[in-house]
């Protein structure tokens, strides 16, 4: 089947699940040339909706898998594309185990801007199976996934998915290419998993841990926001100012303070 064949016309975004639907030819065509998909990839979709980047996907890959929880969207996308084409997985996506598709998974989409925090920090559970992640998003959800330390942007999230990732910022989508447009822009970003070798902690939960609580008050020094968990003679150990607060503190240094205390149990 062309995968243009059928296609059925554009329908009403819902509010309630945050849809914008990408319709501007010129950025979609970047977004696949981004993601430079080959005939041999196993790729997912997240959010597919009406099938913008579906449609041209197929074009390339013999099959792809596609996670919605649009009903509508499952019933149309399942009337355009046979199975053996198109795997419709109809469930939330924060709910979705991405690694039962097997490994070496590609993964891409629109996603959701009000789960986007939430469904990046799941995809990072599944990063032993991922070979890259290339999303739209917030611009501004973007800008704190690159952030640098001790900028404006730069916060949880940063640490969490640089420790884990290469996050690349690869340019911006304008609210005019969507349908409706939103009224904030878009960003298109790529995130490349971090070879086990080069991950800087040894204990997710620790790090995890050390992390949320320095940003928990970003206004307070560490020697308060870690107050009962890193006192300052391990901080003087490690050569870091308790004074400081957690925003100013680089990915690997939030490693050395989790590796420390994981050491000592």
């Amino acid at each position: 089947m062309n995968p243009s064949s059928s296609r059925q016309p554009l329908p009403k975004a819902k509010k309630a699940l945050g849809q914008h639907f990408l319709v501007d030819s010129h950025y979609i065509a970047r977004i696949v040339a981004a993601i430079r998909p080959e005939a041999g990839d196993r790729m997912v979709e997240i959010g597919p909706g009406p099938g913008a980047l579906t449609r041209p996907l197929l074009q390339t890959l013999p099959h792809l898998d596609v996670v919605e929880v649009d009903r509508e969207m499952v019933a149309r996308l399942q009337a355009e594309f046979p199975a053996e084409r198109l795997g419709v997985h109809s469930v939330d996506a924060l709910m979705f185990d991405f690694a039962s598709l097997g490994p070496a998974l590609r993964v891409v989409g629109n996603l959701p801007y009000n789960i986007s925090s939430p469904l990046l920090f799941h995809l990072a559970a599944s990063a032993a199976s991922i070979i890259d992640m290339t999303f739209m998003l917030q611009k501004e959800v973007v800008d704190r996934m690159a952030a640098a330390p001790d900028t404006p942007d730069y916060g949880r999230l940063s640490v969490m998915l640089q420790s884990r990732f290469k996050v690349t910022k690869l340019f911006t989508v304008p609210p005019g290419a969507f349908q409706p447009p939103p009224k904030v822009d878009s960003a298109i970003v790529r995130l490349a998993p971090l070879a086990l070798e080069a991950v800087p902690y040894r204990d997710a939960k620790v790090f995890a841990e050390v992390v949320a609580r320095a940003f928990g008050q970003r206004r307070k020094t560490l020697r308060n926001t870690l107050k009962g968990l890193v006192d300052d003679a391990l901080f003087a150990e490690l050569g870091i100012d308790p004074r400081r607060r957690g925003e100013t503190l680089s990915v690997a240094e939030f490693a050395a303070l989790a590796n420390r205390l994981e050491a000592a149990g």
